[in-house]
Formats: structure tokens, sequence, C-alpha cells
């Protein structure tokens, strides 16, 4: 059987303690995945060489890391003592994930495209200072005199399994000259595993990359023993560590789509672009729109929102219209099922895709589960469904008058405002609440690479000192 094995300091390693990886639809084993305890974790953290990438240049970084781009989506890479074509890798991901084979491949090109870019991207995180400095140390630029140092000698990322899209936040660390170690997600250890082959056959030495599927008490070992982290997960996972400034958390994103007046006088002009907001991806994503906040028509939107979802049907993950994952765990799927059937249980909120659809959310096919696509039609924006988020395509639309929503949404990750009405937007980029802004109809999905996600990489690697120099006589 394929075997996935731990990779210290790059180097294969198969331990005694394994899992298996089964196909969610069949039961059919996949392979066998080597787990690290958490002692095992600590020690290799504490020996790996965190200078071990200053030896090139940043410009030599990402020359390698757009090498690798195109590895990561064409070349046969090693997988174990086996070899991995990119094909291969996709019908894994979506036979251990439930991801539909379409978005498989979409995310795919999502982190090609962070690797083929890299200059911008990285242009983007340090605000296009000469690169040539973090190389030196120091240097001028624009008649500034810059020092940085860098903080984050090991970088570490505890990954999650719901969608393929999140590499593209740690891939950067490589190009800015900081050792990885990698926790992947149970069902997910293709992509973090690719990508390390993919940068070591582009000249990235493997020594500098660290991969560790590892339990819940291993997660923590790499996040006390690397200088600065990643850590995905929900409200429960990342609570620990939210006053910790050494751990960057992606949870929950509470995305949100806001629509002024004029906007919700013609709401119908913008169905497409809150609907694609809430099920691209399969709804899986901290960027999906889990609320739809408007100051009227609230019913007529959610009404005509739910019937264009009442048609999402579950289909296999190989099928070409497949637009949302399996939970290869059925009582994940039962759970938030009956989270909403409980929220729905008192009044002041109406399932309107169940009316059109005229059958139950949840869909139970032998292994698996799916929840089909819901709109949630709130009364009060205080409603406890007002302001949820789960791992499928979720929404609740909900009223409120423009002049609040700044001060009333609450942190989001993502705000998609239709307006063109600069008091508004001014309001709105004012909020500390909201970490991306989009102003008109820009789909909350659509990022641009070139500007931070959810915290600044570079910020989070690299600190700023004061710095003189006395000049050369």
């Amino acid at each position: 059987m394929l075997h996935i094995p731990i990779l210290r300091q790059g180097q294969p390693y198969e331990s005694v303690e394994k899992t298996e990886l089964v196909h969610h639809l069949t039961g059919e084993p996949i392979a066998q995945l080597s787990l690290a305890n958490s002692g095992l974790v600590s020690r290799d953290i504490k020996r790996m060489d965190d200078t071990v990438l200053e030896s090139f240049s940043l410009a030599e970084l990402m020359a390698m890391t757009k090498k690798a781009a195109a590895l990561f989506m064409s070349a046969d890479l090693p997988l174990g003592e086996d070899s991995q074509s990119f094909d291969d890798y996709i019908g894994q991901l979506s036979a251990t994930t439930g991801m539909p084979i379409t978005y498989c491949r979409s995310n795919a090109a999502k982190i090609h495209s962070v690797l083929d870019d890299i200059d911008k991207v990285i242009a983007g995180l340090t605000r296009g200072f000469d690169l040539s400095i973090l190389d030196k140390g120091h240097g001028r630029d624009d008649d500034r005199t810059l020092s940085f140092y860098r903080a984050g000698r090991i970088f570490g990322a505890v990954l999650p399994s719901n969608s393929p899209g999140v590499h593209s936040l740690w891939v950067p660390a490589i190009a800015l000259k900081a050792p990885i170690v990698l926790k992947p997600g149970r069902e997910e250890p293709w992509t973090p595993y690719r990508l390390i082959q993919a940068f070591a056959a582009a000249g990235i030495p493997p020594e500098a990359m660290g991969f560790y599927p590892t339990g819940h008490a291993g997660a923590g070992a790499l996040l006390q023993n690397v200088d600065r982290s990643m850590l995905f997960g929900g409200r429960a996972t990342t609570r620990p560590y939210r006053d910790d400034p050494n751990v960057e958390l992606h949870g929950p994103g509470y995305s949100k789509v806001l629509l002024d007046e004029d906007a919700a006088a013609n709401w119908e002009q913008h169905v497409e672009v809150i609907a694609s907001s809430i099920l691209a991806n399969g709804g899986r994503s901290c960027i999906n729109a889990s609320a739809v906040w408007t100051p009227s028509h609230a019913r007529e939107i959610a009404d005509a929102l739910a019937l264009k979802f009442a048609a999402v049907q579950a289909l296999p993950a190989d099928d070409p219209h497949a637009e949302l994952a399996a939970f290869a765990n059925p009582a994940v799927a039962q759970s938030i099922n009956a989270a909403i059937n409980q929220g729905l249980s008192g009044q002041g909120a109406t399932d309107l895709t169940e009316k059109h659809r005229g059958s139950s959310r949840l869909v139970e096919n032998g292994r698996v589960s799916y929840l089909l696509p819901t709109v949630i039609h709130c009364d009060d924006r205080d409603h406890a469904l007002s302001n949820r988020e789960f791992l499928f395509p979720f929404a609740s639309v909900v009223e409120c008058p423009v002049a609040e929503m700044p001060d009333a949404i609450g942190p989001s990750l993502v705000v998609t405002a239709i307006t063109q009405h600069h008091a508004f937007a001014d309001a709105l980029m004012a909020s500390p609440d909201i970490d991306r802004l989009n102003i008109g109809a820009i789909p909350t999905y659509r990022l641009s690479w070139d500007q931070p996600h959810e915290g600044n990489l570079f910020e989070h690697l690299y600190r700023q000192r004061a710095f003189q120099i006395e000049p050369a006589a």
C-alpha cells in the first residue's frame, strides 16, 4: 500500500504508529500515513538549522519558488517510495477529503498562482521596498534607512483539511528565508507533501522543510517550539492562542455581503455576486460569505437565493457539475444539521431553501453525508443564526440600517460592500473589525494575493529595527 512518511528535515521516516487514509465514499484504503509523537516533533524542531536559507538571496529563493510552481502542477514528484503525478494528486486529494475534482483543480491553480507570482506577493507583503535590504540586513530605499531582522527563525503551520487553497498562505515563508515545519490536516496530507517535494526539486534544501502528521499533542508541541506559526481551526481550536502574538490565527471568517439603500432597492442585480460568495469552493472557506446584511428587502433576497440554491444537488466528487463536498464523517454533518435545526426551533428564523427544495438539507449516502446549501431569513440581527458559520454553503439574511452596519457587523474576515456612497465606504474603512474590504460588486472569495490576508506573513516573520550608520569619512 502507498505509504506517506514523516519528513524529518526533508528526509523520509517511517514510524511504528500509522493511520489509514480511506476513500470517503467506498472506505477503500488509499494510503498509510506515518504519525509523529510530540517528543519527536519537539526534538526535530530544536535540531533544525534556522540559517539554512540565509545563504540564498531573496531573488534566488523567489526564482526557485517560481520553478516549484511549474513542478507542482506538472511533474511526477516523490511520494514516499512511490511517484505521484499531478493527476494522481488530484484524485487522491478528492478521494480522502470528499472535495469535488473540479474544486481540487481550481484550488491547485490558486496555489500555483501564488507560487508563480511570488515576487508580486512579497512586494505586497513588504509594501514594495528594495528586497536586497533583507539580504544585507540594512539599506537605503526612497531616502530611508531601513533595517530588518528575522524574528521568525523557524516557521510552523498547523493545517486544515477543508480546502487546499489555504496552503497559499504559508508558501511565501520559504522565499522569506524561514525554514518550515508543517502539520497536515488528517485527511489532507497530499498538498503540503507535494509542495515540499516541488520546493526540493526546485533547489530548496530539503533540510529546510519538515512534515509531521501528528495528533493534538504533536500540534501543541509544534506551536510551542517554533518561533512563529499559523494555526487553522474552529473557535475551540484557536481560542487558547488568541493572546499569543507568535501564533497567527485562521479561524472562522464570518465574511459578509453588505448592501446600501440603492443596492437593496435593486437587489435583483446583485443576486449572482451574493450567491457565488456563499457557494464558491463548496462554501468551505473562511472567505465564503456567511451573512448578507441589507437595509431592506431581506425576505425577497433570501427567497431568491434559496430558490437558486434549491437546485444544487449532492453529486459524486468526480461529477463535473459537483458543487458540494461530502462529509466523510457523517457525524459532523449530523451535528451541524442539528445545530441549525436547534436555532430554527424558536421564533424569528426561517429556512427558505428547505421550503423550495421540499426536502431536508441533510443527505445521507452510504458512508458519507452532504449538507445542501441553506439560506436562513432572520427577523432580527441578534438571532442565534444571524452570525454563524458552518462547513458548507450557509448564510443568513438580515436587515439593518446602513448607518448602523459598520459598528454592528462584528469581526469579519472579508466584507463586500455593494455601494457607491463614499460616507458608507469611509465608515467601513475606519472599522477595526474588517480584515479585507471590497467596495463594489466583488465576490468575497476573489482575493488579491499581493495584499495581506488575515495577517501579514512578512510582519509575522520579520521585525524592523531602528538603525543608524555613521557616514564614511
